[in-house]
C-alpha cells in the first residue's frame, strides 16, 4: 500500500486505480450501442474532464477507444475486436493442435508440446508428456529464449524477414548452455538451413541432456502461428529416431496448418 502526503496509507495504489479506472471505462462503454459523448462519460465514471481527456487520449492512440464524428462521442475501438479474434485464434489453434500432441507422442514415445510467440519469446500452450520413466516434462506457461529452443528456431525461420530484424537487433545471446547459440551470426546459419529443410533441431542449446525437434503451424499466408515440438533425452536420440519424429511431426503440423487456414477462411471479414 503507499502513502499519501499526509502520511495515511492509501489502499489503493495510483497504478491501480488508473487500472480501475480504464475498466470501468470499458465497461462503460461497452453497456451503449451509440457513441458516449466526453460529458456523459465523465459523469458516469465522476472523474474531471481533465483528467478523462488525457485517458481517452491515450486509449484512442493506441486504438482502444475510438472517436465517433457522426455520434459526437467515444466507442470502443477496433483494438478490442483484434484481441477477440487473436484470443478465438489461440483457443482454436490449442484446440486443434491437442489431438495431434496426443498422436505424437503416442508414435514417438517422447513428450511433445505446441508453442507461441510471445513477445520474443517460445511458449508452451499445450503439452504431452512422453510415457517413459526418463522423460522431459514441458509445463504449461513455460517461456523459452527462440535462438534456444527448436520450438523458437523454427518459428523465427518463419518470420517475415522485417520482423526477424527487429528480433536479432533487440537479442543478447545468453550461454544458457554450453551449447547454446551465442550471436545472430550462428543463428542466421541456423534459420537458412531451417529455411531449407522446415524442420528446427536444438542439441542441448536449453536444457543439458536434451534434443529438441521442431516443425511450423503456418497461417494460409505463411505467418507462424506457433510450432509443435519433440523434446527427447539425447541418450535416445538418433537417426533413426530423428527420421521418425520428423515425419509425424511434419504430418501433424501440415493438418494442422490445413484446418487453421480453413477456419480463417470461414470467420467474418474484418
Amino acid at each position: 500500500m503507499d502513502r499519501n502526503i499526509s502520511g495515511v496509507i492509501d489502499p489503493a495504489p495510483a497504478a491501480v486505480k488508473s487500472a480501475s479506472r480504464v475498466l470501468d471505462l470499458f465497461e462503460l462503454l461497452a453497456r451503449w450501442d451509440r457513441a458516449v459523448s466526453h460529458a456523459d462519460l465523465a459523469e458516469g465514471l465522476g472523474i474531471p474532464k481533465s483528467s478523462l481527456t488525457q485517458l481517452l487520449k491515450d486509449l484512442v492512440a493506441r486504438g482502444y477507444v475510438e472517436f465517433h464524428a457522426p455520434g459526437k462521442g467515444y466507442r470502443l475501438g477496433p483494438a478490442f475486436a483484434d484481441l477477440a479474434r487473436r484470443t478465438a485464434r489461440e483457443t482454436d489453434l490449442i484446440g486443434c493442435a491437442e489431438p495431434f500432441l496426443r498422436e505424437i507422442t503416442e508414435r514417438t514415445g517422447e513428450s511433445s508440446a505446441l508453442n507461441r510467440l510471445k513477445g520474443w519469446q517460445a511458449e508452451v500452450v499445450a503439452t504431452v508428456s512422453g510415457p517413459h520413466r526418463l522423460v522431459t516434462h514441458m509445463r504449461l506457461g513455460d517461456l523459452a529464449p527462440l535462438y534456444a529452443t527448436s520450438g523458437g528456431k523454427v518459428i523465427l525461420a518463419n518470420l517475415p524477414e522485417a520482423e526477424l530484424e527487429e528480433y536479432l537487433a533487440a537479442t543478447t545471446f545468453e550461454p544458457i548452455t554450453p551449447n547454446t547459440l551465442t550471436s545472430a551470426e550462428e543463428l542466421r546459419r541456423q534459420i537458412a538451413t531451417v529455411r531449407r529443410d522446415g524442420i528446427a533441431f536444438s542439441f542441448e542449446e536449453f536444457t543439458p541432456g536434451i534434443v529438441g525437434i521442431a516443425a511450423p503451424i503456418l497461417s494460409g499466408s505463411g505467418y507462424p502461428l506457433g510450432s509443435l515440438n519433440v523434446a527427447m533425452p539425447s541418450v535416445r536420440y538418433s537417426p533413426k529416431v530423428r527420421d521418425r519424429v520428423v515425419d509425424v511431426m511434419e504430418r501433424a503440423a501440415r493438418e494442422i496448418s490445413g484446418r487453421m487456414g480453413r477456419s480463417d477462411r470461414q470467420r467474418p471479414p474484418e
